[in-house]
């Protein structure tokens, strides 16, 4: 099973999506899934060196921001990650973080560099789009270093990488997480590993080159 994950670096539900798809794998040993993850930046016009993360919130958000951070930090809990949004100071340009995670496909740790990035953002505050945060991340997930550092530097991967976000949008994609399975089943946001064991089924007993309805 090929399960193609549209997410963003900064987005808190991908990070709680990730961990319900991972908890409902875990449920379902018998199933071989690769996982993905392809970019998708929703804030495409953030300045290259991003901007203070309250003002972001307030924004976008309004008076809501800070009910929305509060529930995202106890859906999170619930699902055993330590969002702390006290630490986060700068929303970042999350660019540079989808070309490490597209790297990290090629070196065979894409979970781990995924995992990593979501840590390091919004557990630990740190800015994912400096370049010496991208490298301890290369580094923990067994990458070659200096390698992601020219890469970094040479701006290697750029256009591939808007190329691939406007894919996703031509596609329909507003929001994130969006996940496509084996290219034919897809499933919106941050759902519940109960929804993705039913959706399993579904597919597990549609007749055979039958799709079960898409999920939204």
């Amino acid at each position: 099973m090929l399960i193609d994950i549209i997410s963003d670096t900064v987005c808190p539900w991908c990070w709680i999506g990730k961990r319900r798809l991972e908890k409902a794998l875990a449920a379902r040993p018998d199933i071989e899934a690769q996982l993905v993850w392809r970019p998708f930046q929703l804030n495409p016009d953030m300045p290259g060196d991003g901007q203070p993360w309250r003002a972001h919130l307030q924004a976008k958000f309004g008076e809501r921001a800070d009910m929305l951070v509060t529930t995202v930090a106890e859906v999170g809990h619930r699902e055993g990650l330590a969002f702390d949004f006290a630490a986060v100071k700068t929303m970042p340009n999350s660019l540079d973080s989808h070309r490490l995670v597209r790297w990290a496909r090629t070196a065979g740790c894409q979970p781990a560099v995924v995992e990593g990035l979501f840590r390091r953002f919004f557990s630990d505050g740190e800015d994912i789009s400096d370049h010496g945060v991208l490298c301890a991340a290369a580094d923990e997930a067994g990458m070659d270093v200096d390698l992601v550092r020219r890469l970094l530097a040479d701006g290697a991967d750029v256009e591939r990488i808007a190329n691939e976000d406007q894919l996703a949008r031509d596609m329909g994609v507003q929001g994130v997480p969006a996940f496509i399975i084996d290219g034919r089943h897809v499933l919106i946001g941050a759902e519940t590993p109960d929804r993705w064991l039913a959706l399993f089924d579904q597919m597990d007993a549609a007749p055979e080159g039958d799709s079960p309805p898409a999920c939204a």
